[in-house]
């Protein structure tokens, strides 16, 4: 377990005391591409500005908008959806209805192509899956800001330390965006690029790659190198895996079972401890009628 498990606040490590790192902070600036120049994460006036944290020695990303860094997933993701030399611009947070107009969520990012009268010609749908987090980061964080002198924050004996809940993002987020916004992509025959980091896509069942001709999927896959000059993580796209749709969704939705045998050990204990509670007998319709 790490001594705390801040990586980044508002973008710099909290061993970074820099001008420019200690401004970020004190103005809660989020560098990485936001809607407004703040962050704006949990709360809108007191945003939670953890970008991202420990999981033992490696870093994983918590906030969706840290995968903005230069925007470089949306060149990434313009490679597998258009041929070269196409013009194309993102828009984000865009609504996707189903048949019945009901919204099945929004897309983070569309990307766009489009022609020299500027009408579209083309367009994929680019989704960002941050980590989420179990126990309560928010405590730590509320810490630091305290006293931004701080570089060596132990957080080890509180309670609910945080960690990266890999299973919850997964099944309660990635999966039904997939199932919901992917399903109708799918069927318009639009082509997706999922953007995970390497702990997170490395916690994912294994899916049969194909090559990218025949995908319907880039997963692009990134990871937080840290500059120790500089003393920042800049994120590196390290391999790109292309799957088709339906198999995709078929591994990630779908439970592998383990043996039977320890469900029904768990139920037989269940079994014996409700049976020697020895609970007080109700009496039946028939011993009333009786009596």
């Amino acid at each position: 377990m790490p001594t705390h498990p801040l990586a980044e606040v508002f973008g710099y490590p909290i061993t970074n005391k820099d001008e420019e790192a200690l401004q970020h902070q004190i103005n809660r600036i989020c560098p990485f591409g936001n809607r407004v120049p703040n962050c704006t994460k949990d709360k809108q006036n007191d945003p939670l500005g953890v970008c991202s944290v420990y999981d033992g020695d490696n870093v994983t990303i918590t906030c969706p908008i840290r995968f903005r860094q230069n925007w470089m997933i949306t060149a990434h993701a313009a490679s597998f959806f258009f041929p070269p030399e196409t013009k194309w611009t993102s828009l984000t947070e865009i609504r996707l209805n189903d048949k019945k107009d009901r919204s099945a969520g929004n897309i983070d990012v569309v990307l766009v192509a489009y022609d020299d009268q500027g009408k579209v010609t083309d367009f994929g749908s680019l989704e960002v899956q941050a980590v989420y987090i179990s126990g309560n980061i928010r405590k730590p964080f509320e810490r630091f800001m305290q006293d931004k002198s701080i570089t060596d924050l132990d957080w080890r004996r509180e309670r609910n330390y945080p960690r990266p809940d890999y299973l919850s993002s997964s099944r309660k987020r990635l999966a039904p965006q997939m199932i919901f916004k992917g399903g109708i992509l799918k069927e318009w025959g639009k082509k997706q690029a999922v953007v995970v980091d390497q702990r997170f896509f490395s916690t994912l069942p294994q899916m049969a790659e194909v090559d990218k001709s025949q995908a319907d999927i880039a997963w692009l896959i990134y990871d937080l190198i840290l500059n120790a000059e500089k003393n920042v993580y800049e994120l590196k796209l390290i391999r790109t895996v292309y799957t088709e749709f339906k198999a995709s969704l078929d591994k990630i939705t779908t439970s592998e079972a383990g043996p039977i045998n320890r469900f029904i050990e768990s139920i037989q204990e269940k079994l014996e401890d409700k049976l020697n509670d020895n609970p007080p007998d109700a009496p039946t319709l028939t011993d009333i009628v009786l009596s």
